[in-house]
């Protein structure tokens, strides 16, 4: 019964705002059952809603994503009713990393009618040198509360937030989405700590929400319910699409878990075939209801998959028209399940009109599949998704391997797009392990280096591959200059092999390196956009000074010539890494590409060039000697801080001066062009 010790809470997960928000049928199904479930929330005169994860479906949505969101929640979520519920626990804990570590209800300048309690998913989940996201703006808006982040890797407590309504109370405990083996092994290392209340522990209703793989993907790659703590009375688990929302009981653990699944189809597989809903849990004491609520805005979605081999007496390999036998038979299922979907729309007006389809058509045994293009076409304008009507695929039986092989069987026993959970990360780890030796990395790691493509891929940090790599280099530089290591290629080699076991074992170190490589990464980022004002600026400048005329008075037309050649290169190399530009500053002013045959011989510096390798790099540390043969000369550049700019001409190829060239007469044509003295201008941008 709903009375003053009744909590109402209104539970969904996965609602994935602005997914397909440019498809011209389905941009704005998100929009639409997100304000039929804040609807339900507004009619039923719910306490709070309870979101577990994954609001948006970008990490960066959109401004017509945020704009629509905002709506919605200001419109359903702002109002004089009063809530009826209070808090306990030290707010400043819970909401830890917000500018406003209160509840948005109790704010004197916000009118909340219904509290919204997030955590973030997988999707939308913090990101960025500042580690913010979507839900942190939502937050900071006043329009919903932001809760379950942790900013730790090594150890991670979860303080409840204490919730009381008459004689019920609430121990509302989240945890945002964290990658799935990572936290299995905090798990297993006893570093998840679940904090529980001093007084009164047992007369609390435990509620868990959290954001991870239920089902099994992988040995690590996903959270057992074992490893949920046995105090706990209900889990709300969000991330899994499949709507399952009717509590059911682990016999081990003995607590509850409710998976609302999502409330939109963003993939064309069987677990989202299954009816959408919400769930209205009624909490009283110890005890609890669930009230499952259908959502009637979900586009409909039918499935249907086809074993040509199943039917031989339909369909014969060996007869030349198979194929259109084939189409003939999927376009009369395809009918059928239209009919199918317009007979269930008509019971509920507020369903989009064309439905999802998907006839999935296994052609093993000798069939050809036959034009998809050409079969979608005559279903435009009548299904949602004309061109992902038909799946062809072929079921392949696994075979025998060797335990040290990959075993491809498991991973295209069905179709790629049907809801496989293979991430980049894992990918890069097998392709490593089962290479050949001449490709197996002697230098990196699998693991950081799957960390660095999954952050490529699925954040878009363009650097991060290249700033691990060369954090990893710098790293194991150090490591071999502070063993004094002999600069011969085995004992280098010897060294190298058994720092990197070391650090594979130290696989806290190892995600400190990966964390450390990404902010170098961002940092770099946000440099270059400094340096792209910074270049346009000088380059106006360079302008300037070149129309005076008086930089280059007095000095030959050779000279100015390739002064103007040098400068053109080193504004060109400025979209090279720090290192790299800094050698460039240094270098304006460098000798044209005529003098080919002329020896260099540069101070060394610390930092490593972007492709040195490890020999580059002990070759680096030995002073070089310069070659004074009859038919060559040499440069010595000295990095020099001082603003003059002296340019001096002398036989001598040691000199402590910016510049010394020493010319001697050659036979070759080139080195007749070399007799004339040469001057070069360095100028210094430091």
């Amino acid at each position: 019964r709903d009375d003053e010790e009744t909590f109402k809470i209104l539970i969904a997960t996965d609602i994935h705002l602005g997914y397909l928000e440019k498809d011209p049928v389905r941009g704005n199904d998100t929009f639409v059952t997100f304000n039929e479930i804040l609807d339900h929330a507004q009619k039923n005169e719910v306490d709070f809603v309870l979101l577990g994860g994954d609001l948006f479906h970008d990490n960066k949505p959109s401004r017509k994503t945020v704009h629509s969101c905002l709506e919605s929640l200001r419109k359903y979520c702002m109002g004089d009713r009063p809530v009826q519920f209070e808090i306990l626990s030290d707010q400043a804990v819970n909401f830890h990393n917000s500018e406003f570590p209160w509840v948005n209800y109790q704010d004197a300048n916000l009118n909340i009618s219904i509290p919204i309690f997030s955590i973030h998913g997988n999707h939308d989940d913090p990101t960025g040198a500042d580690a913010l996201c979507a839900l942190d703006i939502l937050s900071c808006a006043g329009l919903l509360n932001h809760f379950g982040r942790s900013g730790s890797v090594e150890k991670i407590d979860i303080s409840p937030i204490l919730l009381r309504k008459g004689r019920t109370k609430i121990a509302l405990y989240g945890l945002g989405a964290i990658p799935d083996e990572r936290l299995y092994r905090m798990f297993v290392n006893k570093q998840v700590t679940m904090l529980r209340p001093k007084e009164d522990e047992d007369s609390w209703f435990n509620l868990f929400v959290i954001h991870q793989n239920r089902s099994k993907h992988g040995a690590t790659n996903y959270i057992p319910e074992q490893f949920l703590d046995d105090f706990i009375n209900l889990v709300v688990w969000g991330h899994e699409h499949e709507c399952k929302i009717a509590p059911s009981q682990n016999e081990q653990q003995r607590f509850y878990v409710s998976q609302p699944g999502s409330s939109v189809v963003t993939s064309l597989s069987p677990g989202e075939a299954v009816k959408k809903h919400i769930g209205l849990l009624h909490i009283k004491g110890k005890k609890m209801k669930m009230q499952k609520i259908a959502l009637e805005t979900v586009r409909t979605f039918h499935m249907e998959d086809i074993v040509l081999a199943d039917h031989p007496d339909l369909f014969n390999p060996d007869n030349p028209k198979v194929t259109q036998a084939i189409q003939a038979f999927c376009m009369e299922k395809v009918e059928l399940m239209l009919d199918n979907a317009e007979r269930e729309r008509l019971g509920n007006p507020r369903q989009p009109e064309k439905p999802l389809i998907r006839l999935r058509v296994d052609y093993a045994g000798g069939f050809e599949p036959f034009s998809v293009h050409c079969f979608s076409q005559k279903y435009m304008g009548r299904v949602a998704n004309p061109k992902d009507i038909i799946h062809f695929f072929r079921h392949r039986e696994q075979k025998e391997k060797n335990d040290s092989d990959l075993n491809f069987g498991k991973l295209v026993g069905r179709p790629a797009s049907e809801g496989m959970t293979l991430r980049v990360e894992d990918l890069v780890k097998q392709y490593f392990q089962t290479a050949e030796k001449k490709v197996q990395l002697s230098l990196l790691t699998e693991r950081g280096m799957g960390e660095a493509v999954q952050e490529f891929v699925d954040k878009e940090e363009k650097d991060a591959i290249e700033e691990l790599v060369k954090f990893q280099l710098e790293k194991t530089q150090r490591f071999l200059k502070e063993r004094r290591t002999d600069a011969e290629e085995e004992k280098i080699d010897e060294e190298v092999r058994k720092f990197r076991e070391s650090r594979k074992k130290n696989t806290e170190e190892e995600d400190e390196e990966v964390r450390e490589a990404m902010t170098r990464a961002r940092a770099h980022r946000s440099e270059d956009a400094v340096l792209v004002a910074a270049s346009s600026d000088e380059e106006l400048m360079d302008t300037g000074l070149k129309g005076t005329g008086d930089s280059d008075d007095g000095l030959p037309a050779t000279l100015s010539q390739r002064r103007g050649r040098a400068r053109g290169r080193a504004r060109g190399a400025r979209g090279q890494n720090s290192t790299a530009r800094g050698s460039s500053r240094r270098g304006r002013g460098s000798i044209s590409q005529e003098s080919a045959t002329s020896s260099r011989t540069y101070k060394p510096v610390s930092v490593p060039a972007k492709n040195m390798s490890i020999m580059d790099a002990f070759r680096s540390l030995k002073p070089e000697r310069s070659l004074n043969s009859p038919k060559s000369y040499s440069e010595d550049i000295i990095d020099d801080d001082s603003d003059l700019e002296d340019i001096s001409v002398a036989p001598s190829s040691r000199v402590n001066q910016r510049l010394v060239l020493s010319t001697t007469p050659s036979g070759s044509k080139r080195g007749s062009q070399s007799q004339t003295s040469k001057g070069v201008d360095f100028e210094s941008d430091e």
